[in-house]
């Protein structure tokens, strides 16, 4: 008997949750542009990690990804005596071979250069030759990625091993990176950790903000993806989906994070993504009622937890809410008297603009 496998493994797939390649969008937009899911800081056996790279490429497939970086560390080489290779451009060399023609997951080369605080570790994507940025000192290779025109951010500021107190603060070597343009991003997000002073430096620096998953064992191991869960991505807003549209937005800062049931970003690009996902109905009144109902649709992988602070009250529910993933809800507003229009301010309390700090919206239904 003939066995069937493809369909073997896409009723697998079904049961314990994998994303199909054709997934629709994690967030929509506007005709005319894209939210791009990007990992920027991954691992493999090419420095510390414990996967091929080509694991690296099946489980972006996996999970729907859009593009992801191979950022093995430069200088930290555990793996050396079992896997010497003098080319540190290696792992993404085979990953990029893994490729498909017309396929939607793209692959882009980066290194972590990686030393002691200060500058802590730092990360360079698009880089041209990962090579080129082995220097005996930090300095010289940050301004070698430079001179590659790549993109160039710092890792897990708050990271313990660097900081104890779990801290991100800056040193006059990064003060210095960051008056000479050298330095372009700082990560928010790092794996499992979530650093609020990072976002005021990245606020207060005009820094691009990052999320990273610095994956080095499993995917599936570390954020549960068959149960649902996913790893930290950075969402960032391009016009065409190229790598040099990515690069571009990268630099100019249009990035949004999702970090489990977060979304953290500057406000502009957060509040873009959220009203392009928050969608509301046409309002109607039901006959011989002063009760206006809409109905409110969340077009995003993420469920919106909204506060409501504006003058009316809710016939069924209270001022805090929340509207599912992919789902809809309806508001009935006590308006008193029938109204063409309303203005709904609402705080989105899982979109975090800057520390301590939710958005705040507002939608005019009518």
């Amino acid at each position: 008997m003939k066995v069937n496998y493809s369909k073997i493994f896409l009723f697998i797939a079904i049961c314990i949750g994998i994303k199909s390649y054709g997934q629709e969008p994690l967030f929509h937009t506007q005709k005319g542009g894209f939210w791009l899911s990007a990992d920027l800081h991954i691992h493999t056996v090419f420095s510390d990690g414990s996967v091929w790279p080509n694991i690296r490429v099946e489980e972006a497939r996996r999970e729907g990804l859009d593009l992801i970086a191979l950022t093995e560390h430069l200088e930290y080489q555990p793996h050396a005596e079992d896997l010497p290779h003098p080319d540190r451009n290696r792992s993404y060399i085979i990953a990029q071979g893994m490729l498909k023609t017309n396929e939607k997951l793209q692959v882009i080369n980066g290194s972590e250069i990686t030393r002691s605080m200060p500058p802590g570790h730092i990360n360079a994507v698009f880089i041209k030759d990962a090579n080129a940025l082995l220097h005996k000192d930090s300095l010289s290779g940050i301004q070698a990625a430079n001179n590659q025109e790549a993109f160039v951010f710092w890792n897990h500021p708050n990271w313990d091993a660097h900081r104890n107190d779990g801290i991100a603060r800056l040193e006059p070597f990064h003060k210095y990176l960051i008056k000479k343009k050298l330095l372009h991003g700082i990560e928010v997000v790092n794996e499992t950790t979530f650093s609020e002073e990072a976002l005021a430096i990245a606020l207060e620096n005009d820094l691009t903000i990052l999320g990273t998953s610095d994956i080095h064992g499993l995917t599936d191991w570390a954020h549960d993806i068959a149960k649902g869960g996913h790893r930290p991505l950075t969402f960032v807003y391009v016009e065409d989906k190229s790598p040099e549209a990515l690069k571009k937005a990268l630099f100019e800062g249009t990035t949004v994070i999702w970090f489990e049931e977060m979304l953290i970003g500057k406000n502009a690009p957060l509040k873009k993504l959220v009203l392009e996902n928050l969608e509301f109905g046409t309002p109607y009144y039901p006959k011989d009622k002063l009760l206006m109902e809409v109905e409110v649709i969340n077009k995003s992988a993420v469920p919106f937890q909204l506060e409501y602070t504006g003058e009316y009250s809710f016939h069924q529910r209270g001022s805090v809410f929340t509207v599912p993933a992919k789902e809809s809800i309806k508001l009935i507003i006590k308006t008193k008297t029938k109204k063409a229009s309303v203005k709904l301010p609402f705080r989105v309390l899982n979109a975090v603009d800057a520390p301590k700090s939710s958005l705040d919206i507002e939608v005019v239904v009518k």
